[in-house]
């Protein structure tokens, strides 16, 4: 391989964030899209992208785009693109579909006459007219917008939200791309406090205590790609090793988390201890209530309920009322709350100095962020 056509697929919300970590890994002239974010780059990205990004979903290689309206546009198309370069001969390739506003909208035909495309473009290089499919998996999609077909081959394997530590989890656990995009939304630093009351399983401070001692999210899982031999496992090693050469266990943190479930904290500590960040984090049974600090300044990140999948919505919005005085005991910290509910701000009792739109699963929702005091440089 050479140059490839990469891209990272995005909740909605998340593409600049995603963008950000793509160019701080060094890849630059990115095209951002809804729900995703595309680059040019060698093999070699296939390995630290998956490796290393905290808020993408999927990495996936575009082996073509164009438009078709017709089965049989679609099939000479799909047809005429370098498939033989990228799968091998024994390669297993299900084809999975999508479409959206296009001529073409039954998904199983479009599936079916991919599937035969690749199969028929594949016969002319390997000289045979039955492949067993036996061998390691390139899941391919054809996703149909608006009549433009993009072909493309999953890289990831299981979404790269699977980090790999979950081993359980209470009540509706935020996505771990999610937790970890809103860690950097707003702009957590090693050494800041940080504190989440509505802790739950754990995945804001576990994906914070990552990012902190600068852990890669995708060290402990594989990835559908390691078993291709069109990458060399040179790549893959080096990929690894960068992972273990730059991760900071002695990087000193201040991460609580607390809930008044037993049974959360309980499983918040098993999947701390699954990623390796156990001993960056201290969990407690607490009701938010009791939410206290000695540190000056801090940063409040928290999911709390929001009635759609925890509780009812009166106990949310009663929650709601009583996080603005619990809160304001903290006077001079920053809080970053996220909730589907409509009217946070007012139970709450005050304005978010920003807000911004995300997507909690199919679930949308605001991310309300209240800046505090900057604190001294010397403090």
């Amino acid at each position: 391989m050479s140059k490839l056509d990469l891209i990272a697929t995005t909740t909605f919300g998340l593409e600049a964030i995603a963008a950000q970590e793509l160019k701080d890994l060094g890849y630059d002239q990115l095209d951002i899209e809804n729900g995703k974010v595309s680059f040019t780059a060698d093999e070699s990205a296939i390995c630290r992208t998956n490796l290393w990004l905290r808020t993408a979903d999927r990495i996936r290689i575009k082996v073509g785009e164009f438009k078709a309206t017709t089965f049989d546009e679609l099939f000479e198309k799909t047809k005429a693109l370098p498939w033989p370069d990228l799968l091998p001969a024994n390669a297993a390739f299900p084809v999975d579909g999508k479409s959206v506003k296009s001529t073409l909208f039954s998904i199983s035909d479009c599936q079916a006459i991919v599937n035969k495309a690749v199969v028929e473009s594949m016969k002319n290089r390997y000289h045979t007219t039955w492949f067993k499919e036996d061998g390691p998996l390139y899941r391919i999609e054809v996703s149909l917008l608006k009549d433009i077909a993009t072909l493309t081959i999953d890289t990831s394997g299981e979404g790269l939200h699977k980090r790999g530590y979950r081993v359980s989890s209470s009540g509706a656990p935020l996505r771990e791309t999610l937790a970890a995009a809103m860690v950097m939304i707003s702009r957590w630093h090693p050494d800041t406090t940080l504190i989440d009351p509505f802790c739950g399983s754990g995945t804001i401070p576990i994906e914070t205590a990552m990012k902190g001692l600068n852990i890669a999210p995708g060290m402990n899982r594989t990835f559908a790609s390691e078993t291709w031999p069109t990458i060399p496992k040179k790549a893959w090693q080096q990929a690894r090793r960068e992972t273990h050469e730059t991760a900071n266990y002695d990087q000193a943190l201040d991460i609580s988390g607390t809930d008044i479930s037993s049974e959360a904290i309980r499983i918040a500590r098993k999947n701390a201890v699954e990623a390796g960040v156990d001993d960056a984090i201290h969990f407690q049974v607490r009701p938010f209530t009791e939410l206290s600090s000695k540190k000056k300044y801090g940063k409040i990140i928290c999911n709390p309920p929001y009635g759609e999948r925890l509780g009812s919505q009166s106990e949310a919005e009663k929650i709601y009322k009583e996080m603005r005085k619990v809160f304001s005991k903290l006077d001079t910290w920053s809080y970053y709350i996220i909730t589907a509910h409509e009217k946070f701000e007012l139970l709450f009792g005050k304005k978010a100095s920003k807000r911004r739109k995300l997507y909690h699963g199919n679930i949308k929702v605001q991310y309300y962020q209240y800046f505090g005091p900057r604190p001294p440089k010397n403090d």
